[in-house]
């Protein structure tokens, strides 16, 4: 089960709306959603809340260490908890996903995030949950440093807010370490649209030139 949530991001109001503070994002909304608050706490390096959630005890932790010694506060806080890696989730923002699209990840490489990188140092361990935002990623990869620190565009900010939204349904689940559960809801994307209508000219089953019953004609 997950005791210790933790969002990714840079301190700072220069630096709220940016797409690198999507971690930070999603542990506002489970702060919201647990009716938690988050203040600054001696010897953490973050901003800090003690939730009771489902009879578990779960901290919520967002570094202000600036994200490329996040490992710093988490390290500090699930030491003197004793939380284990595995019991630790971090959300962070991922190039390699859309907005909209979130994913849900036990373990495995930081793949240049620094983010991450200094976690997997300070805990000596990579076997820790992720929650993957998707950001988007600017096609260049000369162009990443500034992307991430930039504002994302209207409809980029909103499909990550949908996929938070999906993600805390998902909550319980994690709570319970019931991951299996948790996976498939976060990683249900939007329904698919319908297809539109076929013209009228096209033939009905059965007709002349129609495919056999049963197979597809897209």
């Amino acid at each position: 089960m997950i005791k210790l949530m933790v969002g990714l991001g840079n301190p700072g109001p220069d630096y709220q709306a940016t797409r690198h503070n999507a971690g930070f994002w999603w542990i506002d909304a489970v702060a919201r959603e647990l009716k938690a608050s988050l203040s600054a706490e001696k010897g953490t390096y973050g901003l800090v809340a003690r939730v009771t959630a489902q009879g578990r005890t779960l901290w919520l932790l967002e570094p202000q260490t600036f994200m490329n010694l996040s490992g710093k506060a988490v390290a500090a806080l699930a030491r003197f908890y004793k939380i284990s890696p595995e019991e630790i989730l971090v959300a962070h923002d991922e190039l390699d996903l859309p907005p909209g699209q979130a994913r849900l990840k036990r373990g495995g490489g930081h793949a240049g995030h620094n983010g991450l990188r200094d976690i997997h140092a300070q805990l000596g361990s990579d076997d820790y949950w992720r929650l993957r935002l998707g950001i988007g990623h600017p096609g260049d990869k000369a162009e990443v440093a500034n992307w991430v620190l930039k504002k994302p565009a209207p409809e980029q900010r909103q499909g990550i807010e949908d996929s938070i939204a999906r993600a805390l349904k998902a909550l319980p689940h994690l709570l319970t370490g019931e991951m299996d559960k948790a996976t498939a809801l976060i990683h249900t994307s939007k329904a698919p649209r319908p297809k539109p209508p076929r013209p009228d000219n096209i033939s009905k089953p059965g007709e002349k030139g129609s495919p056999p019953c049963g197979e597809n004609s897209d």
